[in-house]
């Protein structure tokens, strides 16, 4: 009656199993470190720069643990583990003194690190310890307020730039086109012009409004509400995205970058104890331009020549030193697309894709220049650096290829870059904070002895009260406790202080569940039932309430997932994931601890479950 197939034994084994082998990591501890990377967009870490920070260190006298390359997506890094801290500081300045030859302009940035000392073959298994969120950890706290109002001054600047264009393209005659506030004035002179014009617009700009001005001819063109919403989504969440993108020369292993209502992003970054330097990478601006080659100034004597007006000299750069036109053709927030491909040759090349207006812009420019040279140029912390100079074939438009780049890397890295975008509007930094890392470890330590004294509170009061079953409900919830630590660190989910209240709370209700299962069997005793037929009755007849309960608190868990955001959403996520192996641990582990137990007696007349009170 109360016996389990083999093979249910053979899953709770591999369960302990999987929770044994993916909470381990958490007990190595980490290691100081630091990480080097790019500090330019036009810069790469190879991996032959594993050699030249080992012999940079070999020269400074200082011994590392371990150097190795790693990728992750498309960010490349070196790391360097040491055994200390005080060896780490003095890396971090040997190094960048080492690998930069311009401290004030720096090629590759150094970052102070943390790294797990977890063994390579439970690495190479994906067996990694749980991220700890700022609270736990330490780090800086940033919230940004995206400047909405530059945002629209933008879109409306592009919309008077559209319009200009658009009736010019169709030989449409205005009185003038000015910018009144958020909204775009056209005057004209005749009626029938102004209706031809308002046909026009409506047809080729779906995202404005047309309005006549009773009693004149001027038409406003302003944005309707959607595309005005719709444009501050947008340039939020590109923020975000490059914002992102930045973090990453932080060395931060889990940072947290999140919307916060309308028009604010939070940034955390755990670990991370350097706030000016948070700050100035965080508001980096980088943003493209391409621009024509003023091929006044012979090739070869740029740094001797006299500069025209107009003309700027760049000395940095593939094909530099070169002197470009002051105004550029288009920005990079024109490029709706760049990828790697080849030319009609099978040579390396660069496909660019622009939007409307890009093109648009693109054509005029180009229509009388080919023959003529173009340059596409990065500005980043108001430096131009020259990413190429080409050659104009033909007439340029909304698609178009940069030839010559020598190989498919190249290629790549370019396509890389002109996809990367900037700062879609500026923010300001209105909240800032920083934890130190002596407060995230006294979290810690209060967090694991709550949770630590709450399980042996809950051990004591269940064995005296259910005896032998109590003695393995508790098995049960330390098996619950194992496979939920496993769970969040096979997820890398970031653990904070919220989350240890979770895993708190999930151990009061896992062990809820077994008490309704040992009343369950009291009560089929007290009735009169033998104790194998108490014991099948009381595990099936509380199965029904358990699954009830925990449903119910499930979906509360995962309104929290869906609606919550910061800490109420890593209080849900260990919540979910507690509620989900309790139902496991106090059915089908406590189940089988209990067959295993009493399953081989045969005439089994008594069980140690307590005292068992018959009403009179």
């Amino acid at each position: 009656m109360n016996r389990y197939p083999i093979w249910k034994y053979i899953v709770i084994l591999v369960t302990l199993l999987f929770g044994a082998l993916y909470t381990a990591p958490n007990y190595f501890g980490e290691s100081p470190a630091l990480q080097v990377s790019s500090g330019k967009a036009t810069v790469k870490v190879e991996r032959g720069m594993v050699a030249s920070v080992e012999q940079a260190l070999q020269k400074g006298h200082l011994k590392s643990e371990s150097v190795f390359y790693e990728v992750h997506g498309t960010q490349a890094t070196v790391r360097v583990r040491f055994s200390d801290t005080d060896t780490q500081f003095k890396a971090k300045a040997l190094l960048e003194k080492e690998l930069n030859t311009d401290p004030s302009d720096p090629n590759y940035l150094l970052a102070f690190n943390l790294m797990p000392n977890t063994p390579n073959w439970l690495q190479s298994l994906r067996a990694l310890p749980m991220n700890l969120g700022l609270d736990l950890r330490g780090g800086v706290h940033f919230l940004m307020q995206v400047d909405t109002k530059a945002l629209i001054n933008k879109r409306v600047q592009g919309i008077q730039s559209s319009v200009r264009s658009i009736l010019r393209d169709k030989n449409v005659r205005h009185a003038g086109i000015s910018r009144n506030g958020d909204t775009v004035v056209i005057q004209f002179r005749e009626a029938e012009t102004q209706a031809k014009a308002k046909q026009i617009l409506a047809a080729q700009m779906p995202d404005v409004a047309l309005n006549a001005v009773s009693g004149s001819l001027d038409l406003v063109v302003s944005l309707q509400t959607t595309a005005l919403k719709k444009a501050i989504d947008d340039g939020v969440q590109q923020n975000i995205v490059t914002l992102a993108k930045r973090v990453n020369e932080l060395g931060v292993a889990e940072p947290i970058i999140q919307r916060q209502n309308i028009d604010r992003i939070v940034v955390e970054l755990p670990g991370v104890q350097d706030v000016a330097r948070a700050k100035d990478i965080i508001g980096r601006t980088a943003t493209l331009e391409v621009r024509l080659v003023d091929e006044s100034v012979m090739r070869g004597t740029e740094e001797t020549a006299n500069i025209p007006l107009g003309s700027e000299l760049f000395k940095v750069g593939k094909n530099a030193p070169v002197v470009l036109y002051k105004d550029p053709i288009i920005t990079g927030d024109y490029i709706s697309s760049a990828s790697a491909s080849f030319d009609q040759n099978q040579q390396a090349a660069v496909s660019i894709d622009l939007n409307g207006d890009g093109g648009r812009k693109m054509r005029e420019a180009t229509r009388n220049k080919i023959g003529k040279a173009m340059s596409i140029v990065l500005f980043e912390k108001n430096k131009g650096e020259v990413l190429t100079v080409a050659t104009i074939r033909d007439e340029l438009g909304s698609r178009f290829q940069i030839t010559g780049m020598g190989n498919s890397e190249a290629a790549t890295d370019l396509a890389l870059l002109l996809r990367a975008g900037s700062l879609s509007a500026p923010m300001e930094i209105i909240e800032e904070k920083t934890i130190g890392p002596q407060l995230g470890a006294d979290n810690i330590k209060r967090g694991f002895n709550a949770t630590l004294y709450g399980f042996a509170a809950i051990a004591v009061f269940m064995i005296c009260y259910y005896l032998l079953f109590g003695f393995f409900s508790v098995l049960a919830l330390g098996v619950n406790v194992l496979l939920l630590l496993a769970l969040l660190s096979l997820l890398q989910a970031t653990l904070t202080l919220p989350g240890i209240a979770a895993i708190a709370l999930a151990l009061g209700m896992a062990i809820d569940a077994n008490v309704l299962i040992n009343e369950r069997i009291r009560e089929e005793l007290r009735a009169g039932s033998t104790a194998q037929a108490a014991i099948a009755a009381g595990f099936d007849r509380a199965w029904a309430t358990i699954l009830d309960s925990n449903v119910t608190t499930l979906i509360v868990g995962f309104a929290l997932l869906v609606f919550g955001s910061g800490p109420v959403r890593g209080f849900a996520v260990v919540h979910c994931l507690g509620i989900l192996t309790s139902m496991f641990s106090a059915v089908f582990v406590s189940r089988g601890v209990v067959n295993l137990w009493y399953g081989r007696k045969k005439k089994l007349t008594s069980i140690a479950i307590g005292q068992i009170w018959k009403p009179r």
